[in-house]
C-alpha cells in the first residue's frame, strides 16, 4: 500500500490513485467520500487515528492510513 497525501487546504486525501474528500462532522471526527460516496470515517481518540469502513468501498488499513495522514497534517 502507498502512502497517502493528505492535503487540508483542499480537504482531500490521495492514497495510490484515489483521492478520497474529507468532510468535519465534529472536532476530531471526520466523513470520508469517494466520488461523493461515503466510504468511512476517521477519528481521533486517546491519542490515535482510526478508521472506521462502512460498507467494501475501502478496508479498515486503508482508511486508518488515510486517518493517521489527515490527522497529522492538521497537526503540521
Amino acid at each position: 500500500m502507498s502512502q497517502p497525501v493528505a492535503d487540508p487546504s483542499s480537504q482531500t486525501v490521495t492514497l495510490g490513485a484515489t483521492t478520497y474528500r474529507v468532510q468535519a462532522l465534529e472536532r476530531d471526527q471526520f466523513t470520508v467520500l469517494k466520488a461523493g460516496i461515503p466510504v468511512g470515517r476517521i477519528v481521533y481518540t486517546f491519542g490515535a487515528a482510526n478508521g472506521v469502513p462502512e460498507g467494501d468501498g475501502i478496508s479498515e488499513d486503508e482508511l486508518t492510513a488515510i486517518a493517521e495522514a489527515w490527522f497529522a497534517a492538521l497537526d503540521g
